[in-house]
């Protein structure tokens, strides 16, 4: 059996959240006394069940939960947006200025 971290754990890397996930998911402590436990959510605590269900422990890592928090929200490097003006008020509309020529 892996070794629960302290109630007190500041610093949540991969390796810590698997033990949680795998107590939870043995049932060796249910869902809600792991966010009593350990001060979270039940969603936050339920996208490290499912990050881990998807992607094992490597789902775990920050940058991963990271960027599935941000998969369903429009970001400016969406491929989806590229190429794509966003809406501007007219007044913000670059117009082509005329210059007085230099002879």
């Amino acid at each position: 059996m892996t070794e629960l971290p302290s109630p007190n754990t500041r610093r949540w890397v991969a390796r810590r959240k698997a033990a949680v996930v795998a107590a939870v998911s043995g049932g060796t402590i249910s869902l809600a006394e792991a966010c009593r436990r350990y001060r979270m959510s039940e969603e936050e605590l339920s996208a490290w069940l499912c990050a881990f269900e998807n992607d094992g422990i490597l789902g775990l890592r920050v940058g991963s939960l990271q960027q599935r928090r941000g998969a369903g929200r429009s970001r400016p490097d969406d491929p989806a947006l590229l190429g794509k003006q966003p809406d501007m008020p007219d007044r913000w509309t670059l117009r082509p200025t005329s210059r007085p020529s230099r002879r």
